[in-house]
C-alpha cells in the first residue's frame, strides 16, 4: 500500500535524500505535501516532478516567485509558519521534519498531534521542546522515528531490548573539520573551513555545529528525551570514519553497534518504510575496503560546545533552550563575519549561565525563554563582547 508522505524541508539535503527515495519506489511513496523557505523555483521544480497536493513557502514574495515558476500547479500554496502549520495538518502516513532550526518545532508539534510516523530530522524541536513533543506524541498515537543516523542506529540497536538491561547508550561523531586542530587553529577558522565536513553533505548551520560538536551535544539532548534515559547514561565517541554510528553498551558486558556507509537515505529510508527495509541506493559497506576503525575520547577542553551542551541537558528545564537559541544566534553570526569560531563557545556559556533557570510550563514558556535567549544573544554580539 503506498504511503502519503509530507516533506518539510524539500530543498535540503534531506530533502534530495527523500525525493530521491521516492523516485526510486514509486509503488511505495507518493508526495503530499512539499515545503521550502527562500527556494521558490526549485520548489516548483519539485511540485512539477512530484505533484503534491499541498506547497508552502516562507514569504509573500516567494509564494509570488513560485506561482509564476509554476503557473500550472492546482494545488494549494500556504505561506510562512500559518502555512507550515497548516500543511502539518494534512493527514499523511509518514511526515518528514527536515526544517532546520526553531522554525521546525510548531510543525512538529502538529505532526505529532496527527498520529501516524513523525520522522524527525530537526533536532531542536526535541531540544528545546522534548517532553512536550513525546507527550504530544504519546497521547496521539504518533510514532517518532529518529532520522538522525546516530539516533536511527540506537533505535535499530534497541530493538525489543528491556531498558532495565541497558548500561549506557554512545553515539558517535565524525570529529567534524577540525578534529585535529588546536584551539589556536581553530579560533583563526573561517565560514568556509567551517562548513567542509569530511564525510557528510550537510547545510551550513548543521555542518558548524558539527565542527563545535554542539550538534553532538543537542543529539545527546534528543537522545535523552528519544530514549527517556538518564544523561549519565549518555556518552559521545570520536569516530572518523563515520562507519559506526551508534553503540549500545549492555549490563551483561555486551556492545551492540550499528554500522553503514554515511548516507542518509540509509536512516531515512528506514523511516520511511517502517518497519520493512528498502533498497535506497547507498553503497554496501565493505569493511575490508575500509580496512580500520578509529575511535578516540571527545575533548571537551577543546570543543567546550559539547561540555555545555551536556550541562544543558543535566539542568533541563529551560536550559536546553536557551542553548539551541544562544547557539543559533552564534552560529548565523559567525557565518556572517561578525564573530570568531571560538566565540561560539563564549556567547552560549554567557546567556546560558544569565538565562537558563527559568522554568518551563508550556509551549507559551518554551517561546518566551527563546525570545528572550534569542534577544540577549544578539545584543551580545552587537556589543561586541565575544568578537
Amino acid at each position: 500500500m503506498q504511503r502519503r508522505i509530507s516533506l518539510f524541508g524539500a530543498t535540503g539535503t534531506i530533502g534530495d535524500n527523500v525525493l530521491d527515495l521516492v523516485a526510486r519506489h514509486p509503488e511505495r511513496f507518493s508526495i503530499a505535501v512539499l515545503t521550502a523557505d527562500k527556494n521558490a523555483e526549485k520548489l516548483a521544480q519539485l511540485a512539477a516532478k512530484f505533484q503534491p497536493d499541498c506547497v508552502v513557502i516562507g514569504s509573500d514574495a516567494g509564494c509570488t516567485a513560485f506561482k509564476q515558476a509554476a503557473p500550472d500547479f492546482n494545488g494549494t500554496v500556504l505561506v510562512g509558519e500559518a502555512g507550515l502549520v497548516e500543511a502539518a495538518r494534512v493527514s499523511v502516513d509518514v511526515a518528514v521534519m527536515a526544517i532546520v532550526g526553531f522554525a521546525g518545532l510548531a510543525p512538529s508539534l502538529t505532526c505529532a498531534a496527527q498520529g501516524g510516523i513523525l520522522a524527525l530530522a530537526n533536532k531542536e524541536a526535541l531540544v528545546a521542546a522534548g517532553p512536550l513533543l513525546m507527550q504530544t506524541a504519546h497521547e496521539n498515537k504518533t510514532e517518532i522515528l529518529p532520522v538522525d543516523s546516530e539516533h536511527n542506529a540506537i533505535f535499530q540497536l534497541l530493538g525489543t531490548q528491556s531498558g532495565r538491561d541497558l548500561d549506557k547508550m554512545v553515539l558517535t561523531a565524525s570529529g567534524g573539520p577540525f578534529r585535529t586542530w588546536t584551539s589556536e587553529e581553530m579560533a583563526k577558522a573561517t565560514p568556509a573551513q567551517a562548513v567542509a565536513h569530511p564525510n557528510w553533505t550537510m547545510g551550513a548551520k548543521i555542518s558548524v555545529d558539527s565542527a563545535t560538536l554542539m550538534n553532538k551535544g543537542l543529539e545527546l539532548i534528543e537522545a535523552h528525551y528519544l530514549f527517556d534515559i538518564a544523561p549519565e547514561k549518555l556518552d559521545v565517541l570520536v569516530h572518523k570514519q563515520s562507519i559506526v554510528h551508534g553503540l549500545v553498551y549492555f549490563k551483561d558486558g555486551s556492545v551492540l553497534a550499528q554500522k553503514g556507509s554515511p548516507d542518509m537515505r540509509i536512516p531515512l529510508g528506514y523511516c520511511m518504510a517502517y518497519p520493512e527495509r528498502i533498497e535506497t541506493g547507498a553503497a554496501a559497506l565493505d569493511l575490508a575496503s575500509v580496512g580500520q576503525l578509529d575511535f578516540e575520547a571527545a575533548d571537551r577542553a577543546r570543543f567546550p560546545c559539547l561540555a555545555l551542551a551536556e550541562q544543558a541537558m543535566r539542568a533541563g528545564g529551560a536550559a536546553p533552550i536557551v542553548l539551541n537559541a544562544a547557539n543559533e544566534i552564534a552560529v548565523a553570526a559567525f557565518l556572517q563575519e561578525r564573530m570568531a569560531f571560538s566565540a561560539i563557545a563564549d556567547l552560549v556559556a554567557d546567556i546560558l549561565a544569565r538565562d537558563g533557570e527559568r522554568s518551563v510550563d508550556g509551549l507559551e514558556a518554551i517561546l518566551e525563554i527563546d525570545k528572550a535567549a534569542r534577544l540577549a544573544a544578539e545584543n551580545f554580539v552587537k556589543k561586541g563582547a565575544v568578537a
